[in-house]
């Protein structure tokens, strides 16, 4: 079996950049041959990263693009968590032996930062000023995911911060580095009914953004705060599964209830794993996964 998922026959990855000052949605990529995942979007540059085939790629964001493989030394097959460094040079990425790893942007060596073996990090967060990274530490597939907090070099010790029970997952830091965003099923009474929440970096009291009956995941602020997304699977999901009628849904953080906007498409893993905003906080980039017919 691959490292790495796979098109289905029929299958096509594209890659999207979407508007939420114009309403504008441009594909900017498409593909018959890689399955291509969870875009970044670069601080410094109009550059998206992307995993496929296990190996992170860069992707200008714009039509007419080719995607050009970064290449790392020690770098082990990659999932789709992998979040951008502040410093704009590197990027952590959660690889398929569990561990996370902090690369160049631009490929060379890599060093891994995670300590614990036999334990699944799938990375979600760097705080805004780099110092520490938020993910989801699990044991087993078998356990809920608890959010992890440590520090971006790896020292010291992991902190796990109670967010009740049932599984969570997506954890990231806002702009102003003050909540750390999430889903969570701790609110669930039939399993996998997956909510959106925010608890004060540090810890606290978790807050409930919205009460809905579908299964919300993957809040995404963007940078300034004023606009979020997230993606909402069909009620009675269980997990973030691939291949369902999902839809993104455009808020603001003062109102995660009210819909902006709503884009509805095939997709769901793999989609918008982790933030996407572009810097201006106007675009974020997303994967769809139509079948041709």
């Amino acid at each position: 079996m691959a490292d790495f998922r796979e098109l289905a026959p029929g299958q096509i990855t594209r890659v999207h950049v979407h508007d939420v000052a114009t309403g504008e949605d441009v594909v900017v990529f498409e593909s018959r041959e890689v399955l291509f995942e969870a875009p970044n979007w670069s601080t410094t540059e109009d550059v998206l990263l992307l995993n496929g085939n296990g190996v992170l790629w860069r992707l200008d964001a714009k039509p007419g693009s080719e995607p050009v493989q970064v290449a790392h030394e020690g770098l082990p097959p990659i999932n789709n968590d992998h979040v951008l460094d502040p410093d704009g040079e590197h990027v952590y990425c959660s690889a398929n032996d569990g561990h996370i790893y902090r690369a160049p942007l631009l490929g060379g060596p890599v060093v891994k930062v995670t300590r614990e073996d036999g334990i699944w990090h799938f990375l979600h967060g760097v705080s805004p000023d780099g110092s520490r990274l938020a993910f989801v530490r699990m044991a087993s597939f078998a356990e809920p995911g608890r959010l992890a907090v440590i520090s971006a070099d790896g020292s010291g010790e992991v902190e796990l911060v109670d967010t009740g029970e049932g599984h969570i997952d997506g954890p990231e830091w806002s702009g102003d580095g003050a909540w750390i965003y999430f889903n969570t099923e701790r609110w669930a009474s039939r399993a996998g009914h997956a909510q959106l929440a925010r608890i004060p970096d540090g810890g606290g009291e978790v807050q409930r953004l919205h009460t809905s009956d579908t299964v919300d995941w993957f809040p995404h602020p963007a940078p300034d705060g004023a606009t979020a997304v997230y993606l909402e699977f069909p009620t009675g999901t269980q997990g973030h599964p691939a291949d369902k009628d999902v839809a993104l849904v455009v808020v603001s953080p003062s109102d995660w209830s009210t819909e902006r906007e709503r884009l509805p498409f095939p997709g769901g893993q793999g989609t918008i794993n982790v933030n996407s905003w572009a810097p201006d906080s106007r675009r974020f980039a997303y994967v769809s996964y139509p079948t041709s017919r």
